[in-house]
């Protein structure tokens, strides 16, 4: 594939991609410019790209189905943990749009100021939509809680999630996070209660 367009009728045809916000999301950002000069050729295939210091962007039809799962809307407030280059936090940035609000975080500092150099493309953090922030995930990010939604795009070591994340969603709010081969998608019912679904058959770098 070597355009934009190509890889969202890519996304289309395939069916991973289904919901209005998220569809005009994939159109509005460029994957292009979220990836390293020496993968540019390559940015429109589905596959995952290394973006340096051992960590990728993730390939763009993972990127779809965890989006639909997660299924964000306009003017929420959402934890994306293990941001990276960048675009995932660009792609919701258009989905929760103008009254919405995106936190990014990533632990590698090198790669927060890559990250944070891509979104600054499309002006979402001068706008205030992205907030990118270096520093372990481990603790979410109490000060902008509770959260609507949280995504990971790292895979946890092990099936425990972090207290503050569990502690930092709303009543009803979901995260989707890979564990190991698989994307887990929990739903918080209750204050100590998720409902939780798994998806097999996926590869995620290992969450740092």
């Amino acid at each position: 594939m070597d355009t934009k367009q190509q890889l969202l009728n890519h996304l289309l045809e395939e069916d991973w991609i289904k919901t209005p916000r998220i569809i005009e999301a994939f159109r509005s950002i460029d994957r292009k410019d979220f990836v390293q000069d020496e993968t540019k050729l390559l940015a429109y295939f589905d596959e995952a790209l290394s973006i340096g210091s051992n960590q990728t962007i993730s390939q763009p039809s993972v990127v779809a189905f965890m989006l639909e799962e997660l299924n964000p809307q306009e003017g929420e407030r959402i934890l994306d943990v293990g941001a990276g280059s960048g675009w995932t936090s660009a792609l919701l940035a258009v989905i929760v749009g103008p009254r919405g609000k995106v936190i990014a975080l990533d632990i590698v500092s090198k790669v927060v100021k890559f990250g944070t150099k891509n979104l600054s493309k499309y002006n979402f953090i001068k706008r205030g939509i992205v907030e990118y922030i270096c520093q372990d995930a481990d603790i979410g990010y109490k000060a902008k809680a509770p959260f609507d939604r949280i995504l990971v795009s790292a895979a946890l070591p092990n099936r425990k999630l972090p207290d503050a994340w569990k502690e930092q969603l709303r009543i009803e709010g979901k995260i989707v996070v890979p564990y190991r081969d698989c994307i887990w998608v929990l739903t918080k019912k209750s204050e100590q209660e998720f409902e939780e679904k798994e998806y097999p058959g996926f590869v995620f770098v290992p969450f740092v």
